[in-house]
């Protein structure tokens, strides 16, 4: 609260009057004695006037002193607002930090693809395979081909009818035998890595007799067998089991309708080894085996095969791998010792209990491989691929055995060499994601002994090659459908004819749907 003038004016004289009076009890006698009474009633209200002032003056004082303190109160709470914020301004870029870090996480996560298999224990077990319908009508031009049998399923070249005179033979089949399986595990054991892998299928278990326990009748239930493809265990660098031979270069099989697609042309077998790879670095990989040895060998004059069972030591193979970001190399060779029992003029046949009596004949098997794929786009849909081989005693290698591996001559009580030259050439092409259109050709050609006649080789493989087109349409991820059209001739040494072959040919178009899980 402030004076006012009135106020002053008072103040000013009452400090007139002590002054001169001395006291303010002398200022009061004197003025009593020198005024009249009306000049108390001043003074006494002026002394009232005054002690209102000193009251306002303290309540002055004292508001100003809490205004003081309500201002350092406010200061207070303002810089303890001003840490406050501060620190929810803190909280807030933390909270966005880890929002940002929980976002690029899921982000990450979702990229990733989700987890295969399940464990069981220490391993990680997963299963996969395809399913498969094949519907084909195929139409042979001189002879027909048992029901039940491989070369109604797909394309095999050696079992073509040949027979001269032979009427066109036409025939509609469907099949699932291909549907496929694999189990597939995956453990660390004390820092080694082991795996194993299983598969099987349906097809290559055939007969042509007509019941379930022999191979499955088209007449009922179509109850095909189980049979085993490929069943090995890896640890760390070296495989043990059954797997495709490591003479051969899977990956120049082309994309096809058909179980193989161009079988003439390429090396095809699954047997046990003893497998050990090695990485080179740049790209390559050394693999070397000891395989099963198995003989396939046919007597002059004769066409049956006999697997004689009494070989002595395993085929040795090794192949040398390649890949790049254009596209992949194999350089692939094979040593083996052919072994059979002769009794001097004729095969021991090792297939019964019977012991057997003879003396051993043998030869020695050698051959190379090359194979590749070049790939045509950077995110591989398109390449091309192929695979040459050639060899002396290799037959049953190379074309699901289009040859034998030796002839027995009886004359000489040896066996001669026959030697193989294969080659399979095949191109894909992506119209689009979804569609795609592959091509392929493939040839085997089959050279005897000059030692042995004409009639001594009558009924043998001379020569095979089939050509094939195809459009695949994926439209889902899973599914893949496909028309095929092939066209296949397969030529025999026949010593009835005057020119000393036999030939014969397939045309056929197949429909296949497969899904793949």
């Amino acid at each position: 609260m402030s004076f006012t003038r009135k106020h002053r004016a008072l103040a000013v004289a009452l400090m007139t009057a002590t002054v001169l009076a001395g006291s303010p009890a002398e200022a009061r006698k004197a003025a009593h004695r020198a005024a009249p009474s009306g000049i108390e009633a001043r003074l006494a209200k002026m002394e009232a006037e005054i002690a209102q002032l000193k009251t306002d003056l303290a309540e002055a004082r004292a508001g100003q002193a809490q205004a003081e303190a309500a201002a350092q109160a406010a200061s207070s709470a303002a810089e303890a607002a001003s840490t406050t914020a501060l620190a929810a301004s803190s909280a807030a870029a933390s909270a966005d930090a880890k929002a940002s870090k929980a976002a690029t996480g899921l982000a990450t996560l979702e990229k990733k693809p989700a987890p295969e298999g399940f464990r069981d224990g220490g391993s990680t077990v997963r299963l996969g395979g395809y399913l498969k319908l094949v519907a084909s009508n195929s139409h042979w031009s001189n002879g027909s081909v048992a029901t039940n049998t491989l070369g109604r399923d797909f394309y095999l070249p050696q079992t073509i009818p040949t027979t001269v005179g032979g009427k066109g033979f036409t025939s509609q089949d469907f099949t699932a035998k291909q549907a496929r399986l694999w189990l597939n595990l995956d453990t660390t054991v004390a820092g080694h890595v082991v795996k194993g892998y299983l598969e099987t299928d349906f097809q290559t278990t055939s007969s042509a007799v007509q019941n379930v326990t022999a191979g499955g009748s088209q007449r009922t239930t179509n109850g095909y067998t189980l049979a085993l493809r490929r069943a090995y265990v890896t640890l760390d660098k070296f495989t043990f089991g059954q797997d495709w031979t490591t003479f051969q270069y899977t990956a120049a099989l082309p994309e096809t309708t058909d179980y193989v697609g161009g079988a003439e042309g390429t090396v095809f077998v699954r047997q046990p080894q003893v497998r050990f790879s090695q990485p080179l670095g740049h790209g390559l990989t050394l693999h070397v085996a000891a395989e099963n040895p198995e003989s396939a060998l046919v007597s002059a004059g004769a066409t049956a095969t006999l697997e004689s069972g009494t070989d002595h030591l395993p085929d040795f193979t090794a192949r040398l791998a390649y890949a790049g970001k254009r596209g992949e190399l194999s350089f692939a060779g094979l040593l083996r010792q052919v072994r059979g029992e002769s009794n001097g003029s004729a095969l021991v046949n090792n297939t019964t209990t019977a012991a057997v009596t003879g003396t051993g004949v043998t030869a020695t098997g050698i051959g190379g491989s090359i194979g590749g794929k070049l790939f045509l786009a950077e995110d591989k849909s398109s390449d091309v691929r192929f695979i040459a081989t050639y060899g002396k005693d290799i037959g049953r290698y190379v074309g699901l055995q289009f040859a034998p591996d030796a002839v027995y001559n009886p004359a000489t009580n040896k066996l001669t060499d026959v030697s193989v030259f294969a080659a399979l050439v095949a191109a894909r092409y992506s119209l689009t994601p979804q569609l795609r259109i592959n091509v392929m050709g493939s040839y085997q050609h089959v050279g005897y002994d000059k030692g042995l006649t004409l009639a001594q080789t009558s009924g043998l493989n001379k020569q095979a090659w089939s050509m094939a087109a195809n459009l695949f349409y994926s439209p889902v991820k899973a599914v893949d459908l496909g028309i095929e059209y092939r066209h296949g001739e397969r030529t025999v040494i026949n010593s009835a004819t005057a020119s000393g072959d036999a030939k014969g040919k397939l045309d056929r178009v197949e429909f296949a749907a497969k899904y793949s899980f």
